[in-house]
């Protein structure tokens, strides 16, 4: 029994290796492309930004450079163009260029939105699809809906993401307004999926904006709490949020700065777009008040989009000037308008809309149960806080002194949403800062039941909150239904909206979600009989992008089990090992995670006293989120940990046991506590009977009420009509750019052949007969050649290039001529003087040998040679010929020379001096010196090494010094002999430094000759 184990302990150990190999061998497969992007997707305008290794944040800019682009689409035949370009088309033809698409997202074609978006623009069509109701676009022949239209602005972003970062881009997080509901939040996830784009998250604007003011205030966040308002008047609609900063601890980072979202107000139709509306339709009544034409131009489309422009330049100049000049040329019948317009006037028209610039903020307040007393700044954002009346208004309804403008108020949402895209991907790592979003609207499960009163049966409705509003997401809930034996169904509605105004309401959509049918209850109780039924429950999950989901439905059986417990199968003990280690937890851990709050029935606790609606809330395992946890019941919380560790408690029995054996023994010892022992006893009693947990899968069929999603035939087809699209422009591209690349060699080559160098290398007939095909291929491409194929228009340009290869290639030598032989002119002369200083070298101090030295010698004469052979045959060759001196050959010798050289230099770098011979090689005692070495100078004293008094037998075993070995005399005498020789050896820098032209073009090879051992 214990080899089976111990072979089947190994097989796991292999099975687990070899997964886990498998693992992040799939991980490398997918770290091509690591950067990660947000798109602060606004209602007139978007910012991109992006992360990418070695990159930060940084906003994308678009081809024009601008850091940001309009949001904005032309369909206009078979060219679809975006951003800047699509804006300049609609002075031009307003009908085929579409903006302001947020405002039909998600939306019917009765909505008052969409009643207001037709008053605005009129130019477009709008009609309804047959199932949704939802609106779509009509162009020409064609149908496009407002989701198709996002996608192909989403696309067009991560194109301009893609080029700036340089590799491809997938991963995205998505800002969105706060006020949009499920619907609405559902339709932007369906555009990006119809381009391929993976949402890592939906993330509030609001949020994303004061995500990144606390990231870069990290260091200010303490434990106090700090309210921030952030004020958001952006182009179609204003915000005001209130932003609580504090630090907080957690499991597993410690103690980390947190923003939780205390309250919100908004307007959706206050914003700079409704003033530039207004402004349009003045300068219209003062273009036909002059009385220049009998037409009126607020019927003519071209004419006011031509006024719209320049009413959004006029706003933007107002607000810097006291009064402005209106001028168009040609705006009607070639009539130029001209009017003066004063900031007064301006404020008059928007007189209404700067009175609701306060409502935001009342509501915010309201919300957040705060007064302004407890608001420690103000903070403004959205391009339309900087109309000066804006900020007058707002800084008298918060009563501050300053108005905080210490963000960049068009970047901060790209710039906290691209953060937050790091801290959900997987290739980077960030500080971890806690998030705690709400959301705003509440949602409710209602549900029907048949109750019997004084013999009367009668239909009681009842209502369970699911979320309440301001309740923080990403959130799990469970809601357990205790009297349903059979198949029924239960309703997912929008809660109590009495805080939206009626005009809200009405845009709103529908207040219903979802109808769940649910089947396979009966059959579920008829095969479980005999167990105790713990209800029916159903799982809810509000994900970071803040859309309701219902996980799944589960009927779930007590029973209890009589006699000991099996053991668990070794498949059993192997999937708990491996989703162990791949993060999957035991079930301790995930009961943790999973909380349950209890909400009880009024009537059912007089009655049975049982549960009917529980509660559950789990805490995400987000790097930058956290969602709040409900409060636990405490009898729920204990059964449902006591049947998660009772079929582990059946295994560690017999281990339990040894280990009270062991402490029975050992009771002498000090280290057995008192603690231990108890448990041990515990063990002793005789166990009850161990109820176990059956939940079977109910079969749910969801009904969409507010809004169906698309069908998975319509979504191929939209996602192939917009390939397709893709496709178009993409052989658009390459056709343009085969025909500009053809028509630019066509005029660079005309232009060539009247100049001096090419007239130089080249005869008359051959200039005639390239001018001849150029001017044929010209005409072609003026007549036939915008028609014809890309795969034709790289053909005429590949055989233009191939007639004129000759003329360039002659023009090309000659001018590469000057510098490369230059080069192997002063590559010569250091060498020749390198050659004669080492030849000039005493015998004793010479470290190069008689081959190395013939070896370059015969380089310096075989490369003088062969120039002096090449340049007089090209002198004497007519220009118009092909040279013979061609620049690879130059370039060879110039290699083969500067090898040679590097190989000596190198060798005198790191030769060491040969040692000296001592003049008188006898032995004798120190009393036996001349008078004429008593008279040596003290230098030569210096230099000179007595020699030491010698036995017989050091002298014959006394061996001749090796040229390797170090020298017998003094370090004073090493250092004579290395100066002797850096004097007559040219200096090393010198011969470098003449190489300096020629290294510059040359790559260095590796040296053929290995160095000498010395």
């Amino acid at each position: 029994m214990p080899v089976n184990l111990f072979a089947m302990y190994r097989k796991m150990r292999l099975l687990i290796w070899i997964l886990l190999c498998f693992t992040l061998a799939h991980l490398a497969l997918h770290t091509d492309s690591v950067a990660v992007m947000s798109v602060d997707l606004g209602s007139e305008w978007m910012k991109i930004a992006i992360v990418k290794p070695g990159v930060p944040m940084e906003i994308v800019l678009n081809k024009e450079s601008r850091r940001k682009t309009p949001v904005a689409v032309s369909l206009k035949e078979n060219e679809r163009l975006f951003g800047d370009s699509a804006v300049a088309v609609s002075a031009k033809n307003p009908k085929v260029v579409f903006r302001y698409l947020q405002d039909l997202l998600g939306k019917r074609l009765e909505n008052p939105q969409v009643e207001l978006y037709k008053k605005r623009f009129p130019e477009h069509q709008l009609v309804a699809t047959e199932q949704r109701g939802t609106v779509l676009y009509k162009v020409s022949d064609e149908l496009y809906s407002p989701e198709e239209m996002l996608g192909m602005v989403l696309n067009y972003s991560r194109i301009l993401a893609q080029d700036f970062a340089e590799q491809p881009i997938k991963d995205l997080v998505i800002t969105v307004p706060v006020y949009f509901n499920q619907a609405e939040r559902r339709a932007v996830l369906q555009a990006a999926q119809m381009v391929g784009l993976k949402v890592l998250q939906l993330i509030n604007d609001n949020t994303a904006v004061a995500l990144n003011y606390g990231v870069f205030r990290r260091k200010d966040i303490n434990a106090t709490a700090q309210n921030v308002m952030f004020y958001d008047m952006g182009s179609s609609s204003t915000t005001a949020t209130i932003v609580t900063y504090m630090t907080t601890k957690t499991k597993d980072w410690g103690t980390q700065p947190q923003l939780q979202i205390r309250g919100i107000g908004f307007n959706r139709n206050l914003g700079g777009l409704e003033m530039e509306l207004r402004l349009r339709d003045y300068l219209a009544k003062l273009f036909n008040g002059q009385k220049k034409t009998s037409k009126d131009v607020r019927h003519y489309p071209r004419a006011m989009a031509k006024l719209w422009k320049e009413a959004n330049r006029l706003k933007t100049v107002l607000s810097a000037n006291i009064d402005h000049m209106a001028q168009i040329e040609g705006l009607l019948d070639d009539i130029d308008f001209k009017a003066k317009v004063t900031r007064q006037e301006f404020e008059e028209l928007c007189g209404d809309l700067f009175e609701k610039v306060a409502d935001p903020v009342h509501q915010a307040l309201k919300t957040a149960e705060l007064k302004m007393e407890d608001i420690d700044h103000v903070i403004l954002v959205g391009g339309a806080t900087r109309v000066p009346k804006v900020q007058e208004a707002l800084q008298k309804a918060v009563g501050k002194k300053d108005l905080g403008k210490n963000i960049n108020a068009d970047e901060a949402a790209s710039m906290g949403a691209v953060y937050q895209a790091a801290a959900l991907s997987k290739a980077f790592k960030v500080k971890p800062f806690l998030i705690r979003d709400a959301a705003i609207y509440p949602i409710q499960v209602e549900f029907t039941r048949s109750i019997e009163e004084d013999g009367m049966k009668n239909i009681k409705h009842n209502k369970r909150v699911l979320f309440q509003r301001m309740s923080p997401y990403p959130q799990r809930k469970v809601i357990t239904f205790n009297r349903y034996t059979d198949d029924f169904e239960f309703f997912v509605n929008y809660g109590d909206m009495s805080f939206l105004s009626e005009h809200d309401l009405s845009i709103f959509g529908s207040l219903n979600l979802t109808i769940v049918q649910l089947s396979g209850v009966g059959s579920s109780f008829q095969k479980h009989s005999n167990d105790e039924s713990k209800g029916i429950k159903a799982h809810f999950n509000m994900d970071e992008s803040g859309i309701l989901a219902l996980d799944r439905v589960e009927a779930v059986f007590e029973t209890v089990q009589v006699g000991e417990p099996e053991e668990e199968s070794t498949l059993t003990k192997l999937g708990n090992t491996i989703s162990s280690l791949f993060g999957g937890g035991n079930s301790e851990t995930d009961g943790k995670e999973n909380l349950t709050e209890s909400v009880q029935d009024e009537e059912e606790i007089t009655s049975k006293g049982e549960k009917e609606v529980q509660e559950e809330s789990e805490t995400p395992t987000s790097k930058a989120t956290l969602s709040e946890q409900d409060n636990i019941n405490p009898e729920d919380s204990d059964k449902e940990q006591t049947n998660a560790k009772k079929p582990e408690e059946a295994e560690q029995g017999q281990n339990k046991s040894e280990t009270q054996k062991t402490q029975t023994d050992d009771a002498g010892k000090e280290e057995v506590k008192e603690s231990e022992m108890n448990k041990t006893e515990e063990v002793k009693k005789p166990k009850g009977p161990k109820r176990i947990k059956i939940s079977e899968d109910v079969t749910v069929n969801l009904e969409m009420k507010d809004l169906s999603n698309l069908s998975q035939e319509e979504m191929n087809q939209s996602q192939k009509k917009l390939q397709d699209l893709t496709d178009r422009d993409l052989q658009k591209h390459e056709h343009e750019k085969a025909a500009n690349s053809l028509e630019a060699f066509i005029f660079e080559t005309q232009d060539k052949l009247y100049q001096e160098e090419y007239q130089l290398v080249s005869t008359q007939d051959e200039r005639d007969q390239i001018s001849a095909k150029l001017s044929e291929a010209s005409n072609w491409l003026d007549e036939d050649g915008y028609t014809a194929t890309t795969k034709e228009l790289k053909t005429k340009l590949s055989e233009l290039r191939k007639l004129c290869k000759e003329l360039f290639f002659k023009v090309e030598e000659r001018r590469k001529w000057p510098d490369r032989l230059a080069a192997l002119d002063s590559m010569l002369n250091h060498s020749t003087i390198f050659l004669k200083g080492a030849r000039l070298l005493p015998e004793d101090d010479q470290i190069f040998t008689e081959v190395e030295l013939n070896t370059l010698e015969k380089v310096i004469t075989e490369t003088t040679t062969w120039k002096n052979t090449t340049l007089k045959e090209q002198n004497n060759l007519p220009s118009t010929e092909t040279p013979i001196l061609l620049s690879k050959d130059i370039e060879a010798k110039l290699s083969l020379l500067d090898r040679e050289v590097k190989y000596l230099l190198n060798k005198a770098k790191f030769a060491k001096p040969k040692p000296r011979k001592e003049k008188n090689t006898t032995t004798q005692e120190p009393q036996n010196v001349t008078q004429e070495d008593k008279n040596t100078t003290a230098t030569d004293r210096d230099r000179i090494i007595p020699p030491e008094k010698e036995t017989k037998e050091d002298s014959a075993n006394k061996e001749e010094v090796k040229p390797g070995e170090a020298p017998p005399t003094a370090g004073q005498t090493q250092k004579t002999n290395s100066e002797d020789v850096k004097a007559t050896l040219p200096d090393p820098a010198e011969i470098e430094s003449s190489k300096g032209t020629a290294e510059k073009k040359l790559e260095n090879k590796s040296d053929k000759h290995p160095p000498d051992e010395l």
